[in-house]
């Protein structure tokens, strides 16, 4: 039975590697890798809560479990901006925690082949969280590096 499993999770990887989430932050197209994806939903009431950056909105509570919600243009340093009937929240999996992010709009799920996909230039700020950069034929796309992206955020929104 535990080789039955192991299978399965080795053919959900499978099935998920090179494919990505595209989504607009700031009219600029972003992804991550559909392995973190766990479903795209709604905005929704967002409790507040104090003592947090300002880019954290605060927590829902999906089906009975509470999720943080980051603001996507937030974080990387963009105006905040009004909530549209495209914007969403992207709920993704990074070591076991869920995180809400809230972006502009979802374009589509797209397999990115490697030899499609180029590292970020040297010394270039967006390699904190962009983790490469890749094309689409809707134009250029940032490759977000969850776990550099969150990895200050883990710890903040787990403390609270």
């Amino acid at each position: 039975m535990a080789g039955e499993v192991l299978n399965i999770e080795q053919d959900k990887q499978f099935e998920l590697e090179d494919r990505f989430l595209l989504f607009y932050i700031n009219e600029m197209l972003h992804s991550v890798e559909l392995r973190y994806v766990l479903e795209i939903i709604t905005v929704q009431r967002v409790t507040h809560l104090p003592n947090l950056p300002e880019y954290i909105k605060g927590i829902i509570n999906l089906r009975g479990k509470v999720i943080p919600v980051i603001d996507m243009r937030m974080k990387l340093g963009l105006e905040e901006r009004a909530y549209d009937d495209k914007t969403c929240i992207v709920v993704i999996d990074i070591n076991e925690m869920h995180i809400g992010l809230i972006v502009d709009s979802v374009s589509e799920v797209v397999t990115i082949s490697k030899g499609s996909i180029s590292a970020t230039p040297p010394g270039d700020v967006a390699a904190k969280y962009i983790a490469s950069i890749s094309t689409h034929n809707e134009g250029t796309v940032l490759n977000i590096d969850c776990e550099k992206l969150f990895v200050n955020d883990l710890d903040t929104v787990a403390a609270n």
